[in-house]
């Protein structure tokens, strides 16, 4: 499964398809349609849900309870809104298009309403865009349908034309069992994981976090599958619970590989899964069905989108984002055909109806960025955007520590300042402290020239990473040349990768700090002032000719004896030159 995700994913990257398209048809390859490589998808799917679980873990790190109950309104608000009017909707088109009974056109409309948590979330993670306004509206919305599945579960048993099961626990029960859950895993999150995770802290035993990270999102998920409940739900609770805790940031590292891997594999079962001969034999009503799904909820969404005071674009955006549908959906279609409410043949079809809808996605996101970009996003958030700005002397792109510093120096000698920034709480931080920071990336040049550029003095770039790339600030420098152009680097390599390119300037973000530090240990063992410049002056020496070395050669070991080593004393530039 592996073998065929790599180049799949690979090419359709290549092309700008999105990972998601590339895993659904190596899926289709591999699976029992085509060359029949490997079987028994859905046991692979089941396996492959934990990535789902993992990827709810992962959002709820990111949202504090405090977030949560703030977004209360957006997910029983806009939420309720979207399952019930798209899935009344959904509902007419199928008993418009198959003729079935109300209750079956009830059981295969309603998980259509649901979208894919396992495609959108990923997608504004990737994009930056999952706490902007417009992606907590998302995210809510997705969390509201997966809160859904227990009661649509519940009138799908409601429904049934089956012997009823006297092992299945009625509705009220699921209600109270959730609740009972929900309440379970938050005092097991304060009264036991965060002691453990402390624990584990002052062991420094890094396995051991991987360990407990896994074990709390697969026991969470555990008990609510023996409740009959969303694994998904518990797995977001359990992520919640844990998201104000100091070791968060240790716990996502530790399990997103784990995530990543397994939803791939999840999009593979799907595709393994994709009746072909279904298709084969209704291909128009398959095709015709799910462009009817995509349309149909991108309306109803952009209304609700409307009424809750959105601007058109990314209400449209929202609606396209939202269109397709969900991984839910195979769950609730299989139960719907154990209930005896519709045929597997119907099944099998919805499923490819599903999973058509899935495969447009990256598609409908490349439209839908056309309508609600990254700005849209800011704007819903209440953050602003460089065309508000008014034009400054200087333009420093990355507002973070180190361009805070930067911008601070310009400042104080009485400059005007732009500060450009992505991330949106420090926009928001920056606003409390009376600074005004415009939400947007700094490294396109149409922003940039929003900004000011044109007229500014001086553009630097504090961003905290390998970015901008050479071919980046080559673009800069002629579209803007009468500039300065500064840029802080990430480390050797980054700078000599820069090297040519025009600049005025390059600091690598480290390297003055770590100079500092090292006097401080000198002095602190002894040495004198005197002594200590000139170590300073020698080592910078040693390192400017090892700098030109290395990039008259492209070889990052070139004048590798200008370096220290231990028990060697320092010998003058001329003699180790020689």
């Amino acid at each position: 499964m592996l073998g065929a995700a790599l180049p799949a994913v690979l090419l359709f990257r290549r092309f700008g398809l999105g990972a998601v398209l590339g895993y659904l048809l190596a899926g289709v390859a591999i699976g029992p349609q085509v060359l029949g490589l490997i079987g028994d998808a859905e046991g692979k799917m089941g396996v492959a849900e934990i990535g789902i679980t993992l990827l709810l873990f992962l959002v709820g790190l990111e949202l504090a309870p405090r977030r949560l109950w703030e977004l209360r309104r957006e997910i029983f608000g806009l939420g309720l809104a979207q399952v019930l009017l798209s899935g009344a909707a959904v509902i007419a088109v199928v008993a418009a298009f198959t003729g079935f009974s109300l209750s079956a056109a009830i059981a295969l409309g309603m998980p259509l309403a649901l979208s894919s948590t396992a495609q959108v979330l990923p997608l504004l993670q990737s994009s930056g865009r999952l706490h902007t306004r417009f992606g907590e509206r998302a995210f809510s919305i997705l969390l509201f349908q997966d809160l859904s599945i227990i009661p649509l579960i519940t009138v799908i048993a409601a429904l049934s034309r089956a012997p009823a099961d006297a092992s299945a626990p009625p509705g009220w029960l699921m209600a109270l069992s959730t609740v009972g859950a929900v309440v379970l895993l938050v005092l097991v999150g304060r009264f036991v994981l965060t002691p453990l995770f402390r624990l584990i802290g002052h062991l420094g035993e890094r396995e051991m976090f991987i360990v407990a990270g896994l074990l709390t999102v697969l026991a969470a998920s555990a008990l609510m599958e023996a409740l009959h409940l969303s694994t998904a739900l518990g797995a977001f609770v359990a992520g919640v619970m844990l998201a104000d805790s100091p070791y968060r940031h240790e716990l996502e590292a530790d399990v997103e590989p784990f995530r990543s891997i397994l939803l791939g594999l999840f999009f593979l079962s799907v595709g393994m899964l994709l009746d072909l001969s279904a298709i084969a034999t209704r291909p128009l009503f398959v095709v015709a069905l799910a462009a009817a799904l995509i349309v149909v909820k991108t309306g109803v969404l952009f209304a609700i989108a409307k009424v809750a005071k959105m601007e058109t674009r990314p209400a449209i955006a929202l609606g396209l984002l939202l269109s397709q549908g969900g991984e839910f959906g195979f769950v609730l279609f299989a139960q719907a055909q154990a209930a005896l409410l519709i045929a597997p043949t119907a099944a099998s079809l919805f499923s490819a109806v599903v999973t058509l809808s899935m495969a447009t996605t990256p598609f409908l996101m490349s439209i839908a960025r056309r309508f609600g970009g990254a700005e849209a996003g800011a704007k819903l958030r209440g953050l602003r955007t460089p065309d508000e700005a008014e034009q400054a002397s200087a333009i420093v792109v990355g507002y973070g520590r180190f361009g805070q510093t930067v911008g601070q120096m310009l400042m104080a000698h009485g400059l005007s300042l732009t500060a450009v920034d992505l991330d949106g709480d420090l926009i928001e931080i920056s606003e409390r402290m009376e600074m005004r920071v415009y939400y947007g990336d700094g490294t396109r040049l149409d922003l940039l020239r929003q900004a000011g550029a044109a007229e500014a003095r001086l553009i630097c770039f504090c961003i905290d990473d390998s970015k901008p790339d050479a071919d980046t600030l080559a673009a800069v420098r002629e579209a803007f040349p009468d500039a300065a152009l500064l840029v802080r680097v990430f480390d050797r390599r980054h700078l000599l990768a820069l090297k040519g390119t025009g600049l005025d300037g390059m600091i690598r973000e480290v390297h003055e700090s770590a100079i500092a530090l090292g006097r401080q240990a000198l002095a602190v063992l002894g040495a004198d002032e005197d002594e200590i410049a000139r170590l300073e002056e020698e080592y910078r020496e040693r390192d400017r000719r090892r700098l030109r070395e290395q990039h008259t050669t492209g070889d990052l070991a070139a004048a590798a004896g200008l370096m220290y080593r231990p028990h060697r004393p320092a010998q003058s530039l001329d003699r180790e030159t020689a």
